[in-house]
């Protein structure tokens, strides 16, 4: 919005200060400043009225002494973390661009599926909320519903149907329409979940997401650079660069969502947060067709899922477990790890796979 009137209503604003809007890096950096603020500012109200407004978390996994003390934490706390990236981007993005309304879109859909989920859970006491099947289905039809729009974009329709190998200058293969949506919506979907189990820890997820969605800010900004793009060797897809401001604006959200997140927590932020902010992560690394890296960049995330689907696939193959409880959080915890070490560790693999990820920018 800013950015429309700066350039459409103040004259000769390239000769004043107010140029600044027109670069998007200074977008990006107010985006992200300004949706840290915003969560900062609101983050004590926030906490009050999800105590009053839901019943306690029922927390899931009862692991020692810390139940007692987290299950009087209030969730649902994404509503402020994409409140707040919502306003910063209708303040600090180009609003006439239509990447940026596609993921503001898919990310106030994958919200309301979290709120929906958290909902019955905390306010109708329902254990497990909505159900797998209906979470899934929901999931898919918003990730089929973005990518059927890239397909449309003249800047996007091509490059959709590329698969791309990190440090491989070309693609490696140009996939069909259907094959390539249906990769699109497995990455955009797995991304999603793997946040959403990630949540398990105070500050867990909403740290690793900062590295994730730094790493991705600059491959889009590099994406939608003419310049940048030929240099790197990566896909210039006009008008990516917006997308940046936007995952700025999630890891500034995140940073000031930290806040309250971390340990003791005074707020979770639920499926309502960790569902969409997933999505909008699997989106970004469709939309620059690097998918494949998002394995090493959200590694944390990986590991968490995978865990998960292995000792699922364990318990029913074999009887035996390979873990002693999943996600792999709760394994360390069993093991007798303070929440705290096991937090700071999965930052500090979360922050090396992040920059060998950038680094993958060069090495081609």
């Amino acid at each position: 919005m800013l950015h429309y009137l700066i350039v459409n209503f103040v004259p000769n604003f390239k000769t004043t200060p107010l140029r600044l809007v027109d670069y998007v890096t200074f977008r990006a950096g107010a985006a992200a400043f300004t949706a840290m603020l915003l969560v900062l500012i609101f983050g004590p109200m926030t906490v009050r009225l999800l105590k009053d407004f839901v019943s306690p978390n029922r927390y899931k996994e009862y692991v020692g002494n810390v139940a007692a003390i987290k299950d009087k934490t209030p969730s649902m706390g994404g509503l402020l973390i994409i409140s707040s990236i919502l306003v910063s981007m209708l303040l600090w993005g180009n609003l006439g661009n239509a990447l940026v309304l596609i993921f503001l879109g898919a990310m106030l859909a994958f919200m309301t599926l979290g709120f929906a989920d958290d909902y019955c859970k905390v306010r109708l006491k329902s254990k497990d909320g909505i159900s797998a099947k209906t979470k899934f289905f929901f999931q898919i039809v918003i990730s089929l519903i973005a990518l059927g729009c890239f397909c449309f974009l003249p800047e996007t329709r091509d490059h959709l149907r590329e698969f791309c190998v990190p440090f491989i200058k070309v693609p490696v293969w140009i996939m069909p329409v259907g094959l390539a949506l249906f990769f699109g919506v497995l990455v955009v979907v797995a991304s999603s979940n793997a946040v959403n189990l990630t949540d398990g820890k105070d500050g867990l997820a909403v740290g690793c997401t900062i590295f994730c969605t730094l790493t991705y800010a600059a491959f889009a900004y590099m994406s939608g650079h003419k310049v940048f793009a030929d240099y790197l060797s990566i896909n210039y897809i006009s008008g990516a660069g917006e997308v940046g401001v936007f995952a700025s604006c999630i890891a500034g959200a995140c940073i000031g969502f930290l806040w309250y997140n971390c340990n003791p927590a005074s707020m979770f932020m639920g499926d309502t947060g960790s569902l969409a902010l997933g999505g909008c992560i699997g989106l970004i690394a469709v939309l620059v067709k690097q998918e494949l890296l998002l394995i090493l960049v959200g590694w944390v995330f990986v590991m968490e899922a995978g865990s998960v689907v292995l000792q699922v696939a364990s318990v029913k193959l074999t009887g035996k477990r390979i873990f002693l409880c999943t996600p792999i959080h709760h394994h360390f915890e069993k093991k007798n790890w303070p929440e705290t070490q096991i937090v700071v560790r999965f930052w500090i693999i979360a922050g090396i796979c992040a920059l060998i990820g950038l680094a993958s920018l060069k090495l081609r």
